[in-house]
């Protein structure tokens, strides 16, 4: 059975490369055949699997998003599963598990998701600070429905960490915290930075930080 673990399609290897390069050189400074041989193929071969640079770029950018967004919804129902399995072992299972399935367990998978798009897909920031506007409206106006969808979750899950919380308080936090994390492309180059293990770290504090302290404020 397949599964993530596999060696990446074709069609991702043009994806990866493509936002590759397209953060490095901007989306015009970039042409079909250099994607192409980035990947080992023809420029003309790309047209097999996408019909142009828009394409790909639409792919990118709506992509992400949804990949976001749904890994957020995935953590929340393992932990909702999670709390269904405590409940039904009783009160001492409940005690024993109350750490691994509340609300701060919940943000900080959260927050830990979105670490891991911080620091592994950081051309695909670049790319959508850079070319967002270069969209057809209709892929732009889906990728501002699918963050909205992400951010109000984030919302949901803070304000039960902090209940006193008012929502636009918490959803001001939110957007702040996630342009904190998205700074990682003006970190330095990944060599320069401490292991990534340390860099996690480092932003998974700094994150429940801020959060702290506008929530216990």
């Amino acid at each position: 059975m397949a599964t993530r673990t596999d060696a990446p399609t074709r069609r991702e290897q043009i994806l990866k490369e493509a936002a590759r390069l397209f953060a490095e050189r901007g989306f015009h400074g970039v042409g079909v055949d250099e994607i192409g041989a980035a990947v080992g193929i023809s420029g003309p071969g790309l047209y097999r699997h996408f019909p142009g640079k828009d394409a790909m770029l639409a792919e990118l950018l709506v992509g992400i998003s949804d990949s976001l967004l749904t890994g957020a919804k995935r953590r929340l129902a393992e932990a909702d599963g999670a709390a269904g399995v405590v409940g039904a072992a009783g009160v001492a299972g409940s005690r024993a598990g109350a750490g691994a399935t509340g609300p701060e367990a919940v943000l900080d998978s959260l927050i830990e998701g979105h670490i891991d798009f911080a620091l592994d897909d950081r051309p695909l920031i670049t790319l959508h600070d850079r070319e967002l506007d270069r969209l057809r409206d209709a892929d732009r106006k889906m990728v501002r429905q699918l963050q909205r969808q992400y951010v109000e979750l984030w919302v949901g899950v803070l304000r039960e960490v902090y209940p006193a919380l008012a929502e636009p308080a918490a959803r001001s936090a939110v957007h702040s915290v996630f342009g904190l994390l998205n700074s990682t492309p003006h970190l330095g180059r990944p060599g320069s930075l401490p292991g990534r293990a340390v860099t996690a770290s480092l932003l998974h504090r700094m994150a429940r930080g801020a959060f702290a302290a506008v929530g216990e404020a």
